[in-house]
C-alpha cells in the first residue's frame, strides 16, 4: 500500500498489475482484485491468474521463472493488454533498477527510443513501515485482515447453552463474538415479531459479523446464524423468505451444535423442552441436508470449551 500510495502522490495515472503462479492460499485473484478495487478505485488495475488469461496475454510465468521473463511479461502486459507504456516503476526492492532498465529496452524495441523508465525506490530500509512476519496483523488494512479471520458458528435450541458457550469461547480465544441480534429484537418487541422482521434479522446478524471481523483475533465467534432465523420464521409463520433462505447458505469455517443435554431452564421468554428437542433435531437434519459438517458439543461448559478448542486447534 505504501508503494501504491507513493505512486499515486507522484503520478497522474497509476497502473497496478497483480499476478502470481502458483497462487498463495487465501490470496486468490478474485480476492486480490476486490481488495485493490475497494482501496484504490482510481488506479488502472489488471489482476490475472491462469483462469483470467486473455487471448493476448503472453505466456504466464511461474513464480520461479528468471527475472528477465517476469520483466518481459510485465512489459508485454502494459503494451499488449493495457495499451500503455510507463514513465516510472515504483518498488521497495533491489530489483527495481533492473526492472526499469528492462522495461525501457522492451518499450524502445517496440515503439522506438524514448526517455528511460525511472525506478522510484520506496522505503527500501522498511523505516516508514517496519513490517515483519510477527507484526503483520498490525500493518494489514482492516479490509484485508478481515478476509483472513475465520468464523465459527454456534447453534443450539433454546436453553442449550449456545450463547454461554459463544461468549466463553470468545474469551478463551481472546477474540470477538457476535451476539444474537434476533434475541435482542425479540426482547425489544416483547415477542411481537412480524414476518418481515425475519429477513431483517438475517441481514442485521450478517452486518454485525462483517463489522466485527476486522477486530477479531484469528476467529470470530458467531452466536447463531441465518439458519436459526429460518427455523423461527417457519415455526412462527409457516414459511421463510427465499432471501432469508439464501442468507442461510452463507458458509462458516466451523459449526458447533450444542446438545440439549441438561435440564431446560425457563427464563420467561422460552417455550418448553419439546421445542428445544424439536429444534435440535431440525438442526441435525438441516445440516445433514445441506452437507454442512458440524461438531456436537456436550457436557458442562468447561467440557464444551475443551471440545471446541480441540476442533479449532486441529
Amino acid at each position: 500500500m505504501l508503494v501504491i500510495d507513493s505512486a499515486l502522490a507522484a503520478c497522474d495515472e497509476v497502473v497496478v498489475i497483480s499476478y502470481t503462479w502458483p497462487e498463495f492460499p487465501g490470496c486468490g485473484a478474485a480476492l486480490r482484485e476486490a481488495w485493490l478495487r475497494a482501496l484504490y478505485p482510481q488506479v488502472r488495475l489488471l489482476v490475472l491468474d491462469h483462469a483470467r488469461r486473455l487471448s493476448r496475454t503472453p505466456p504466464f510465468p511461474d513464480n520461479d521463472a528468471p527475472a528477465a521473463v517476469q520483466r518481459d511479461f510485465c512489459a508485454a502486459l502494459c503494451m499488449d493488454v493495457l495499451g500503455v507504456t510507463v514513465d516510472a516503476v515504483f518498488t521497495s526492492e533491489d530489483y527495481g533498477d533492473g526492472f526499469a532498465l528492462a522495461l525501457s529496452a522492451f518499450f524502445d524495441a517496440r515503439r522506438g527510443p524514448a526517455p528511460p523508465v525511472r525506478h522510484v525506490c520506496v522505503d527500501r530500509a522498511r523505516a516508514q513501515v517496519p513490517v515483519s512476519g510477527t507484526a503483520l496483523r498490525a500493518f494489514l488494512h482492516p479490509l484485508v485482515y478481515a478476509s483472513f479471520v475465520r468464523k465459527v458458528c454456534v447453534l443450539g435450541g433454546e436453553s442449550s447453552g449456545k450463547t454461554t458457550l459463544a461468549e466463553a469461547l470468545a474469551v478463551q480465544l481472546e477474540s470477538a463474538w457476535a451476539p444474537e441480534y434476533g434475541r435482542e429484537l425479540w426482547n425489544e418487541k416483547h415477542g411481537a415479531l412480524a414476518f418481515d422482521d425475519m429477513l431483517a434479522i438475517g441481514h442485521a446478524q450478517q452486518a454485525r459479523e462483517a463489522a466485527l471481523l476486522p477486530g477479531a483475533k484469528r476467529w470470530l465467534v458467531c452466536d447463531t446464524s441465518a439458519l436459526t432465523t429460518v427455523f423461527y420464521s417457519t415455526e412462527l409463520f409457516g414459511r421463510a423468505d427465499p432471501a432469508l433462505v439464501a442468507l442461510a447458505a452463507q458458509p462458516y469455517d466451523l459449526t458447533l451444535l450444542c446438545a440439549p443435554d441438561f435440564a431446560f431452564v425457563q427464563d420467561g421468554t422460552r417455550r418448553d423442552d419439546g421445542l428445544r428437542q424439536r429444534q435440535h433435531a431440525w438442526y441435525v437434519a438441516e445440516l445433514a441436508r445441506r452437507g454442512l459438517p458440524y461438531t456436537l458439543v456436550q457436557g458442562t461448559l468447561e467440557q464444551r470449551l475443551q471440545q471446541a478448542i480441540a476442533v479449532l486447534a486441529a
